[in-house]
């Protein structure tokens, strides 16, 4: 049985009821809403060790972090690192995208040290050993795509990205609108060869059956991933994105009548006046399923900030109804992440999803901040360090510069401060009881 079908039997299960606890709400709340399709719980059955995630409308918005390695950068230490620090930061999921080296081991490394869910594009390993034995990556066999599926599931990962929108009629569609930056995502653009080289349907869309019927057996969440996503924000919500996205909407059904939970992946580079559009859009074409974007990035000019540039479109999409951001570093567009890119990306991505939570009305979000101004109003310094989203960094800054003639203020006014100032005259105090 999985999550979905005992959801819609009005079966209560153990994980409906823990990530109801997470969340602070009602465990009828999530049943229902699993039941709807709009709440996906992430946990392969395979995989108890971790608790339990919720994914959807009503709940708070999740931040993942991708790491793994690469063809040129290949140790395994560096990138069990990153997943310390990853969920030291507060990630909430964890992808291994893995292109180099030994990729099993890896995610056999990942997958055991991991506390938080974890998620992989499976094809990339399909990819990846069909150029290692010397045949071009259009020579994959439908075989190998699938039996690399099965090999993931079968290791416990929670969640798969497969793009099973990338479809003859679909590549029509963006081959005759055209594109600046033309197919961006790898997976996207394997398939898309595949097709165009091999003249024939993606086996992931042809015998979409054949993968709900793997995924159910391990009742792990289909990620369906978004091959045609804009790289650039001139190639927004064209003809090739939105026909993918119809696709899916048809598949996010299919999935749902056997019983499999799905989520649906975004864009990519958006303009910001195009996110909520983009946001709503897909809400009501896939039936109201999580949305899981990355950033979107509302600029590409920022190389270098472009975690940045994607917490301001995460927090204008989050606001609009997404529900899973991936995070994007300082590195995004020049190298692979380093340790402390990992960081700073988790950062920027929570801090636009909490932001994102308030506008929702997301319950805890807004006693959060309220928790904050109290604090500062009191000049309560620890208290502020306690409730941030960073109290390491927040602790670091404050000690390196505290006042020599007014600890309880900083150095931005010091006994000037305002605060300081308010509080000493009891006749000139205006806070709220």
């Amino acid at each position: 049985m999985t999550q979905l079908i005992e959801a819609r039997k009005g079966n209560i299960t153990a994980e409906m009821k823990e990530v109801a606890l997470q969340e602070g709400l009602e465990p009828e709340f999530i049943r229902k809403g699993v039941a709807d399709g709009n709440i996906a719980i992430c946990r392969n059955n395979k995989h108890k060790k971790i608790p339990p995630l919720g994914i959807g409308k009503g709940l708070k918005t999740k931040v993942n972090a991708n790491i793994g390695t690469s063809r040129d950068i290949k140790e395994l230490d560096c990138e069990l690192e990153k997943l310390d620090v990853a969920i030291k930061a507060g990630a909430d999921a964890i992808m291994d995208l893995s292109t180099g080296g030994d990729v099993d081991l890896v995610r056999s490394r990942i997958m055991e040290k991991s506390t938080v869910i974890v998620g992989t594009v499976p094809i990339y390993q399909a990819a990846l050993e069909t150029f290692n034995s010397g045949r071009p990556i259009f020579k994959m066999t439908e075989d190998e795509i699938f039996d690399g599926i099965e090999k993931h599931l079968a290791d416990g990962v929670d969640f798969i990205t497969v793009h099973c929108g990338v479809t003859k009629e679909s590549v029509h569609r963006l081959r005759t609108e055209g594109r600046i930056m033309d197919v961006v995502s790898r997976g996207g653009s394997f398939l898309t060869e595949w097709i165009l080289k091999n003249k024939k349907e993606n086996p992931l869309f042809e015998d979409f059956d054949r993968l709900l019927e793997m995924t159910k057996k391990y009742d792990a969440v289909l990620s369906l991933g978004d091959g045609f996503r804009p790289g650039c924000i001139a190639d927004a919500t064209d003809r090739g994105q939105i026909q993918e996205l119809l696709i899916l909407g048809e598949l996010t059904e299919r999935a749902w009548d056997a019983g499999v939970q799905v989520m649906i992946e975004g864009p990519g580079h958006v303009p910001i006046n195009q996110v909520e559009a983009n946001i709503l859009l897909q809400k009501r074409i896939c039936h109201g399923a999580p949305f899981y974007v990355l950033g979107p990035l509302v600029t590409d000019i920022a190389p270098g900030y472009d975690h940045i540039t994607a917490a301001i479109g995460g927090t204008v999409a989050a606001a609009a109804g997404a529900d899973f951001l991936c995070y994007v570093t300082p590195a995004e567009h020049l190298r692979l992440p380093a340790v402390e890119d990992v960081h700073e990306g988790i950062m920027a991505t929570r801090i636009a999803a909490h932001a994102g939570d308030i506008a929702k009305g997301v319950k805890g979000a807004w006693e959060m901040d309220l928790e904050m101004s109290r604090k500062r109003k009191a000049l309560d310094w620890e208290g502020q360090i306690a409730a941030c989203i960073d109290p390491d960094k927040a602790r670091r800054l404050r000690d390196s510069a505290v006042p020599m003639d007014a600890e309880d203020a900083c150095t931005m006014c010091a006994a000037l401060c305002s605060m300081k100032l308010m509080n000493e005259g009891e006749d000139q105090k205006l806070v709220k009881k």
